[in-house]
């Protein structure tokens, strides 16, 4: 049980940061206000996966440019991995 609650938690983390992302794209087009590097750094370095995502996985390639953006939203995928595999093996 408590495994799956903890990949729930890891899932959740990419989304959040996937989201943020994506409206920070969105928002960067319409010339609105942004939000802060730090708090995209943040979710980069907590949901990798859904940073890297929002990253690569869309034709915007939003803040690959930026090598800090690739460095941490990929140290938070191998985390992630890392978590993920730890997690599975645990619960057998």
């Amino acid at each position: 049980m408590l495994t799956l609650i903890a990949l729930g938690i890891l899932v959740s983390a990419d989304l959040v940061a996937w989201a943020l992302f994506r409206v920070d794209k969105a928002r960067a087009r319409r010339g609105r206000w942004r939000i802060a590097e730090a708090t995209l750094l943040t979710w980069a370095a907590i949901g990798g996966v859904g940073a890297l995502v929002a990253m690569f996985g869309h034709r915007q390639r939003h803040k690959v440019s930026k090598r800090r953006f690739v460095r941490v939203a990929t140290l938070g995928a191998i985390a992630h991995g890392a978590a993920i595999t730890w997690l599975t093996y645990r619960a057998r």
